[in-house]
């Protein structure tokens, strides 16, 4: 069948608004990539706390910036300072493992810390160490805007529900905060201590999965 000049035109138009629509809509999702490199570099040379002075880099995220899934742990441990990356040391393979017995690919979430220095000796970061990282964390949180975060320890739970939680009290517990849902577990440090924890890590991971959707 032969197409008319206005059956030409009218397709022409639906297949311009189609091409600007999907551009527009293309554009709109590098904006928080965009965004999360350039707090990156402010984070990279952010002297807010002593432990910058410390530790070799900053380790600022790992991961998919559209993720609807994000873990945070604690800080920066010798492998991770080295190497700039998130849980990469004995805690991180061990993290790799449980993401994979849930299947969940690493490549599809996003990993941080809250503090992005490492601490000295690997110790727990102090108050205002936190508090002096957080805006990072909150911008984070806001450019990724998962839908659900895992807290991996303590620290994690105490900065994002309540600094007077208590992980053991707390975890497998969901809280609902900005629309978002936030669980605590573990973290993956505490299970090479005491390697009794990995069964209650496992049926927390499992409730997480009840709800991720990784598309």
């Amino acid at each position: 069948m032969k197409i008319t000049e206005r059956q030409q035109s009218i397709f022409d138009l639906f297949t311009s608004a189609g091409n600007k629509q999907q551009a527009e809509q293309e554009s709109r999702s590098q904006v928080p990539v965009v965004k999360l490199e350039k707090l990156k570099e402010s984070c990279l040379v952010c002297h807010r706390c002593d432990l910058r002075e410390g530790c070799t880099q900053v380790v600022f995220g790992d991961g998919n910036p559209h993720a609807g899934l994000m873990l945070i742990g604690e800080g920066p441990g010798a492998d991770e300072d080295r190497i700039g990356i998130p849980f990469v040391g004995r805690a991180g393979q061990l993290l790799d493992r449980i993401l994979e017995a849930v299947a969940i690919k690493r490549s599809e979430i996003y990993i941080t810390n809250v503090v992005k220095c490492r601490p000295p000796g690997n110790r727990l970061p102090q108050q205002l160490e936190v508090d002096a990282c957080l805006p990072y964390l909150r911008e984070q949180l806001a450019l990724v805007n998962p839908e659900i975060v895992v807290c991996l320890g303590s620290l994690a739970l105490r900065t994002l529900i309540d600094r007077k939680a208590t992980i053991t009290r707390s975890r497998g517990v969901w809280h609902h905060v900005d629309g978002r849902g936030i669980i605590a577990t573990f973290h993956p440090a505490a299970l090479l201590r005491d390697p009794s924890k990995k069964k209650d890590v496992w049926v927390d991971f499992k409730e997480v999965v009840k709800y991720y959707n990784p598309s």
